[in-house]
């Protein structure tokens, strides 16, 4: 079983470009099921590869079953979808014909609000880099553009050199399903982005064809996973204690123009949702803050 886990980590790490967070998560929750089957399966997990086509829906019901009472209910979907995706990239590499973990009822899960940054500080982290040298350069303008325009991470490090129109200060954007959008680019993003591909420019090699935007220190296009830790690095510099993730300049973003009276449609747009619920989860963020204004602000509150 461990080999199969090792491929698997593999795909996730190199080909799917998980995060580092995510990553980290899955492999300890399939190692867990794993370790259940050693226990209570033997005869499935000492098998290899054939221990998959005998994994059915009840041994995927049983484990889950000892997992109540000892994981939140978020835990326990984590990791039944921890295992679905394992076992779905097994059907694509055909050693399984079915998803015994796709059927099985998942834990409702309440909903956790976007956690983002207050507009201090996200002034205090970009801020942060210095302009004096390439790298820091382009963590400013990264993390100007995520904040000025709303955009995930994946699209982010999307970004080509055609994709963006500094006259017309817009960018192109790939989102999810390779739906493209539309976005502008705030005065101070661009700035930052414009210093950026100058030096860019002046540091690749003579011929280079390279069209990513943002490059890493080989001159090749940068990873979800080292604007991660390039995100994480600044935070701790700022000494903002809070546990965030990459998208936290996202979250701040459509936070902070719900609360500026931005229209949730227009947010919808320019975070390329394409369901208007997704983007309401914003709105409970927004009616929260207003509630902590009302209790310390009105005398009879």
């Amino acid at each position: 079983m461990e080999e199969l886990l090792k491929q698997y980590e593999n795909y996730l790490t190199h080909e799917v470009d998980a995060s580092i967070h995510t990553t980290k998560n899955y492999m300890a929750d399939l190692r867990q099921f794993s370790e259940y089957l050693r226990k209570h399966y033997p005869q499935i997990a000492s098998n290899g590869k054939g221990a998959l086509a005998k994994i059915d829906h009840n041994v995927v019901r049983n484990y889950l079953s000892t997992l109540f009472g000892k994981n939140n209910p978020a835990s326990i979907a984590r990791k039944l979808a921890s295992l679905r995706s394992f076992l779905k990239y097994w059907i694509r590499q055909g050693a399984i014909s079915t998803n015994p973990a796709k059927d099985v009822a998942t834990p409702k899960v309440p909903k956790r609000l976007p956690k983002f940054l207050t507009v201090d500080e996200v002034a205090a982290l970009l801020k942060e880099p210095s302009d004096n040298d390439l790298l820091s350069m382009r963590d400013k303008a990264m993390m100007e553009v995520m904040y000025s325009s709303g955009l995930r991470v994946s699209e982010l490090v999307g970004l080509n050199i055609k994709d963006v129109s500094l006259g017309e200060g817009v960018v192109k954007v790939a989102g999810k399903g390779k739906k493209e959008r539309v976005v502008p680019i705030g005065s101070k993003a661009q700035t930052a982005l414009a210093n950026y591909l100058v030096r860019r420019e002046e540091s690749l090699e003579k011929g280079s064809s390279e069209t990513a935007i943002f490059l890493n220190r080989q001159g090749t296009r940068i990873t979800p996973r080292s604007v991660e830790r390039m995100v994480q690095k600044y935070l701790k510099a700022t000494g903002i204690q809070k546990e965030v993730t990459p998208h936290v300049l996202r979250h701040s973003f459509a936070t902070h123009m719900l609360n500026s009276g931005a229209d949730l449609r227009g947010i919808q747009e320019l975070l390329g949702h394409s369901s208007l619920s997704t983007t309401q989860k914003y709105t409970h963020v927004s009616v929260d803050k207003l509630m902590d204004v009302y209790e310390k602000s009105h005398p009879k509150a």
